[in-house]
């Protein structure tokens, strides 16, 4: 899925299409399968001035929308 498919379809759907919002789409179409902790450290280490509360909505955003898909992972100990 290309950057520019998902900021379209964002914009279709009445969206305002931000600096930050196209960096979040940016690093999440680079972080196939990334947790919503890893994704938010790539944000916040190229642009300390967003928040987790603003990529945490994006991804909610990209859900809700059909672009991502949410799977909750366990983790074991062993």
């Amino acid at each position: 899925m290309s950057n520019e498919f998902v900021i379209s379809l964002l914009k279709d759907k009445g969206f305002r299409i931000t600096k930050q919002r196209k960096l979040i789409v940016d690093i999440i179409l680079d972080s196939n399968g990334a947790s919503c902790k890893e994704i938010y450290g790539k944000v916040a280490a190229k642009d300390r001035t967003i928040g987790a509360a603003t990529v945490y909505r994006m991804i909610r955003l990209l859900e809700d929308v059909g672009i991502l898909k949410h799977i909750d992972m366990i983790s074991l100990r062993t």
